[in-house]
């Protein structure tokens, strides 16, 4: 997280240099491009807040819940924060908790405020296993309930679309931190060095206003 916000996002799997989106302000960067955003603060999250967006992070997982010195990092890198044990990694029904309180977020900016909106989303993290039907914890989490809830966040994720691109169009991105290895080579987690952990999703894309997909 902390590499991501000083704009150093996934890249692809390929040789470079890939020109980065965001970049601090760095003699002899080789990812700063023309086109790149690039800010005179130590992260994204303040150079966009110097440039007139209202920052604000909806938390998931244990590095944004404020409940000790380094889960206030990050959420502190924000002017506004928000993190419940709703939103959290052993919630059912988190990334709709989150959603709720993105839209309320939304909903509470005057009209012609710039948002910068981050949201943590939990649900893919372990514990995964009750978004299947059937699943125990006894037998813990699988690809097959990693597929539920990757689902379970797409059946929802509309709404998060829709409030973001609720005032005008909205440029949007889509990415992990990490993958999670399901016996892998003999490997199961995330803190390793394997290319099942080290491969994740990445898209940037522009929804136009009123978007849901």
């Amino acid at each position: 997280h902390q590499a991501i916000f000083a704009g150093f996002l996934p890249t692809p799997a390929a040789p470079g240099p890939h020109p980065r989106l965001f970049a601090a302000r760095f003699a002899g960067s080789e990812t700063t491009a023309e086109r790149t955003f690039v800010f005179d603060a130590p992260d994204l999250v303040t150079g966009l807040a110097d440039a007139g967006y209202h920052t604000v992070c909806v938390g998931g997982v244990g590095f944004f819940n404020r409940q000790g010195p380094l889960g206030s990092v990050l959420p502190g890198m924000f002017r506004e924060s928000h993190w419940e044990p709703e939103f959290g990694v052993t919630s059912p029904t988190s990334f709709e908790e989150q959603i709720a309180r993105a839209e309320q977020v939304v909903a509470e900016l005057p009209a012609d405020q710039r948002l910068f909106l981050f949201v943590n989303v939990s649900a893919l993290h372990q514990p995964n296993w009750f978004h299947l039907p059937g699943a125990t914890r006894e037998a813990g989490d699988s690809r097959a309930t990693h597929a539920a809830a990757l689902e379970y966040v797409d059946r929802h994720i509309g709404r998060l679309f829709a409030a973001a691109s609720s005032r005008r169009p909205c440029f949007a991105i889509v990415c992990s931190d990490h993958g999670t290895a399901y016996g892998d080579d003999g490997y199961t987690g995330h803190r390793l060095g394997h290319e099942a952990v080290w491969t994740v999703p990445y898209a940037h894309f522009t929804l136009e206003q009123g978007a849901t997909r």
